[in-house]
């Protein structure tokens, strides 16, 4: 009977977090299914967390609704892969490769801010600010033995931040855009159609799959774009056949109700216990770290052809899956988004740890010679 109950309560917590979504959809805000669901959903894992009590051994939602939501948008990104964001690349790599890493040693430099000025250690400081996403850099951290559980807190804090933030500002700038039910993919219901979806619907879920033995970053977007692009390209070139699926507007709502409340339900109580100092100073450096970018997009809007919308999406700090359903429902240039967020991932996954690894034998080297010079005397 409780293992039956268990599996009921993560439908009731998405259920109740999805009302919020629903409230703050209503105000005509961009991605506001995404963002009521998160608030709710953050609000009720840390203030509420006896209503919709979820297992412990779950850390929040189980990780499947997450993929799910990943899952649904990678297939509605793949369906609008084209040959636009090759060219945008082609026309403006460099500028785009400069301000990447640019964006990485402004990452360094809110990591020397945090670890200045709160008693956390110079890794964990460095790790808990690098853009990388909740997927990965928790991961890498775990292996250069930083405090992996700080780490999570600070770039769980970074997305609720800049899901909030950047949505907004660019609503503000721009103004309100065409509704997300106008924006998506959707088609019109034919029979044939539903086949196309089933089919699309197996293909992602290999993609998927074939994303996590080649270790791309956060596989269930990536994977399922990749591999629904490329089946409608080569039916298109090899077989002249166009594949056309019955993708309903609700499928992306689905998907931002699903991401927003699996990224809220990972906030307890507890994660805040001890660590004011750390998540005051963190709160002051993501804002740093969010206007620097912004900056760095407008630098890139200016030069390029790039749109500010886009480019501000695409070099926000903030996740895949969460920067790129805002470019959807904003009517930017969703894909261009999704690859200039993988190759900062892969940037900072190169680049980054080899220079932890040198700061770690600089500091275990200074700790060594400051314990032989304290033994001496």
């Amino acid at each position: 009977m409780k293992k039956g109950l268990d599996h009921v309560k993560p439908f009731a917590f998405i259920a109740v977090s999805a009302l919020g979504g629903l409230l703050v959809s209503l105000t005509g805000l961009p991605i506001g299914w995404m963002i009521g669901t998160l608030l709710t959903a953050t609000v009720l894992s840390i203030f509420f967390p006896h209503l919709i009590n979820l297992p412990q051994s779950y850390n929040g939602l189980p990780k499947y609704w997450l993929y799910i939501g990943q899952l649904i948008l990678g297939i509605e990104l793949g369906q609008r892969v084209n040959s636009t964001v090759i060219s945008v690349f082609h026309d403006n790599w460099l500028t785009v490769i400069i301000m990447l890493l640019l964006s990485v040693v402004i990452s360094l430099i809110t990591g020397l801010f945090l670890w200045k000025y709160s008693k956390l250690d110079m890794l964990t400081s460095f790790f808990a600010t690098t853009p990388g996403g909740l997927s990965s850099i928790p991961v890498i951290a775990e292996e250069f033995g930083a405090n992996t559980g700080v780490v999570s807190i600070v770039q769980t804090l970074r997305a609720f931040m800049v899901i909030l933030i950047i949505p907004i500002v660019i609503t503000v700038w721009f103004g309100h855009t065409i509704p997300a039910s106008l924006v998506t993919v959707e088609t019109i219901f034919q029979p044939q159609q539903i086949a196309v979806t089933l089919l699309f619907a197996g293909i992602a879920v290999i993609g998927c799959y074939a994303g996590k033995l080649l270790k791309l970053p956060a596989p269930w977007l990536i994977g399922s774009m990749i591999s629904i692009a490329l089946m409608k390209t080569l039916g298109t070139v090899l077989i002249g056949y166009e594949f056309i699926s019955w993708w309903p507007a609700s499928l992306l709502i689905i998907s931002q109700i699903l991401i927003g409340a699996s990224i809220g339900s990972r906030f307890t109580k507890e994660m805040f216990a001890g660590l004011t100092r750390t998540l005051f100073v963190s709160f002051v450096s993501i804002w740093g770290l969010i206007i620097a970018m912004f900056a760095c997009a407008f630098a890139v809007s200016r030069f390029t052809d790039i749109t500010f919308l886009t480019s501000g999406l695409a070099f926000a700090p903030g996740g895949i899956a969460e920067m790129s359903t805002t470019a959807l429902v904003l009517n930017g240039d969703a894909t261009f988004v999704v690859a200039v967020q993988v190759l900062r991932v892969i940037m900072v996954s190169i680049s980054l740890p080899p220079l932890f690894r040198f700061l770690r034998y600089v500091e275990q080297r200074k700790t060594s010679i400051f314990l032989r010079s304290k033994q001496a005397h």
